[in-house]
């Protein structure tokens, strides 16, 4: 018997939804169904009453439920000590997102318990949260992320939108700049962006559609400071990285805000929580 098929029930069972537990194990539903048959036929009993409205548990169904509930929760307490064992933590993180945030936070837990090596992992953000709910890593930075099943997100930091413009721009020596002031100009939005920062700019009312998708960050700094009306926006933390001296950083106006969380597995004890919390937020 296998974990995936236990977890693809208890997955199933909370959803009461094959394409809704699809969804949450991000694969196709055609596959869910066929673990769920598989693990049917393993155990000899019917684990689901189907009908085309409704999926419900069958009592076979809801015995086996807390059994498997048990199964996987034993099984990641055995990932967790034996990551604890082999002294490595791996990071979920998106590419070149988080670089002076993950250097303190892993300063500050580095004090607590000196004897870990890091293995940072670049996953885009929905990756990033089933690797951690899946024990593929053992803690996860994102931003815009309130909540996300099967693990625990904690708020810990907040951080303003920038505007980042070329030092030709009409408002490049201003304190501050207005969304007005930017839009008669093309918005550059690399395909690494943060996705919740696309997000957070639509929450702020901000209409301005991407030009064109562009490169890594890097690159799209550089096509700005190339570009006297181009601009793009970036969370604090990431502009403060810029090396260009053809770009300047500017807060929007009105003041655009973004959350940075850090997701940890829904059984990490609670000393290990709050230790990765105050690690990697403000």
């Amino acid at each position: 018997m296998e974990l995936r098929a236990l977890r693809y029930f208890v997955t199933v069972a909370d959803e009461l939804h094959f394409g809704r537990a699809a969804e949450r194990l991000h694969i196709a539903q055609p596959a869910v169904s066929r673990q769920i048959a598989r693990l049917e036929r393993e155990l000899g009993v019917q684990l689901f009453d189907r009908s085309p409205r409704r999926v419900r548990l069958t009592p076979a169904g809801h015995g086996v439920l807390d059994a498997a509930r048990a199964a996987l929760a034993a099984a990641d307490r055995v990932r967790v000590v034996a990551r604890a064992q082999a002294g490595v933590m791996r990071i979920g993180t998106g590419a070149g997102q988080f670089t002076a945030r993950l250097e303190r936070g892993i300063d500050v837990l580095r004090e607590r318990a000196p004897a870990f090596d890091v293995v940072l992992v670049d996953l885009p953000l929905p990756a990033r949260l089933s690797a951690l709910r899946h024990g593929e890593i053992d803690l996860a930075l994102a931003r815009g992320v309130r909540s996300a099943a099967g693990v625990r997100v904690l708020s810990a930091w907040t951080e303003p939108l920038l505007a980042v413009v070329s030092t030709r721009h009409p408002a490049a020596a201003a304190a501050e700049v207005g969304v007005a002031e930017l839009a008669g100009g093309p918005l550059r939005i690399s395909q690494d962006h943060d996705p919740a920062v696309v997000t957070a700019l639509r929450e702020a009312g901000v209409q301005a559609l991407p030009a064109r998708r562009t490169g890594t960050v890097q690159d799209t700094i550089v096509e700005v400071g190339s570009d006297p009306r181009g601009w793009t926006v970036l969370p604090a933390d990431q502009a403060a990285e810029i090396r260009s001296t053809r770009v300047r950083a500017l807060p929007l106006a009105p003041r655009t805000t973004i959350t940075g969380s850090v997701a940890v597995p829904d059984d990490l004890p609670a000393a290990c929580v709050a230790a990765h919390r105050v690690a990697f937020g403000d």
